[in-house]
């Protein structure tokens, strides 16, 4: 598969299998966010792998109740360990880098054959307290990991000539 294809067959997967991931494709996934790229090289991000069925049970009440995370084989929560880096347009670097590294895991996953979702309703502290983390690092998000039992359709997406226009923000796109 290549990227394209992988770009094209991600989905939002919420029901999985009992099936664990195989210890080489768990590693495939976090070497992806480890090579993603961070503003200024500073890769600024924990990983914290939960496997444990008591530990991810407790995930769902910390995550608006989403009842997959219980079900995903693993569960990554994607933390900054510093988040006070800003770039000159004012946007705090550790969301973007995050947000690259997730999709590159989540991306990484669909290549081999896995599902994942981003989870991002969550509440900080429950989360902080139940995986131990420092109060002075930032959660992120999540990523749910495992072999889909299901995988939805793919959803609709605005055409090109609605979300980009050529030289300038009022020039559409033919």
């Amino acid at each position: 598969m290549n990227v394209s294809e992988a770009i094209s067959k991600r989905r939002s997967v919420r029901s999985y299998t009992s099936t664990p991931i195989e210890p080489e494709k768990l590693e495939l996934i976090l070497q992806a966010a480890r090579l993603s790229p961070s503003a200024r090289n500073q890769q600024i991000w924990k990983f914290v792998v939960v496997r444990k069925s008591d530990t991810k049970e407790n995930l769902v009440h910390a995550c608006d109740e989403h009842a997959f995370l219980a079900e995903a084989d693993t569960v990554v929560c994607c933390c900054a360990v510093k988040s006070d880096l800003v770039l000159p347009n004012g946007e705090a670097t550790h969301t973007m880098d995050l947000a690259v590294a997730a999709s590159f895991m989540m991306l990484q996953a669909t290549e081999l054959g896995l599902g994942s979702c981003w989870i991002g309703a969550f509440n900080e502290a429950k989360l902080k307290k139940l995986l131990r983390i420092p109060e002075e690092i930032k959660v992120v998000c999540l990523i749910s990991l495992g072999y889909p039992h299901f995988v939805p359709p793919a959803s609709d997406r605005k055409p090109l000539s609605e979300i980009v226009t050529i030289e300038n923000f009022a020039q559409p796109h033919q």
